[in-house]
């Protein structure tokens, strides 16, 4: 199957006010929130997304699951556990593709048709922002060439730099 470059696009903004099926949520190993996008998420969610993510038993890096929106407006709120930079000798740019696949994997199976990513472990892990964005595009091209859903991939920005490197690769320049 061709791909149809509009199935993915970039935002910027903020993805806890996305109107999409699920938004993924950069989490870390045990599901409780945290800083960044993942406290973000939790905060806008309310509490009852904690007391059903206390249910799922943690999540362990590169590996995703799955939980109601709750009082965000987005159905559904894949988790993932991306890796800590550690200079890219610890399979670090293996478990971001494997963030994204198993996400990916996870909207597939509950018919999701619009998902919204941030620029997951780029934040407080550290991991180089145009490595990541490389990872991230080529990861959903892949998956969106073999899957009809999800129908639209958003990589959101949560500021100019990673704006520009999601651009880039999108472009094939990385």
């Amino acid at each position: 199957m061709k791909l149809n470059p509009d199935r993915i696009r970039i935002f910027e903004g903020d993805i806890v006010k996305m109107k999409v099926d699920a938004i993924v949520n950069a989490a870390n190993n045990t599901l409780l929130g945290g800083g960044g996008v993942d406290g973000a998420i939790h905060r806008a969610a309310g509490p009852t997304l904690l007391e059903e993510c206390r249910t799922l038993n943690s999540c362990p890096t590169g590996e995703a699951k799955i939980t109601s929106g709750h009082l965000l407006p987005a159905k559904y709120v894949i988790h993932t556990v991306g890796p800590v930079w550690q200079g890219g000798r610890e399979g670090e740019d293996e478990l971001l593709a494997s963030c994204y696949r198993k996400s990916l994997e996870l909207a597939r199976e509950h018919k999701i048709k619009t998902i919204a990513f941030p620029a997951i472990s780029t934040g407080a892990y550290s991991f180089p922002s145009e490595r990541a964005a490389g990872i991230a595009v080529s990861q959903v091209r892949k998956f969106l060439q073999k899957n009809e859903l999800p129908d639209i991939v958003l990589l959101v920005c949560h500021n100019e730099e990673t704006c520009k490197s999601i651009k880039k690769a999108l472009d094939g320049n990385l």
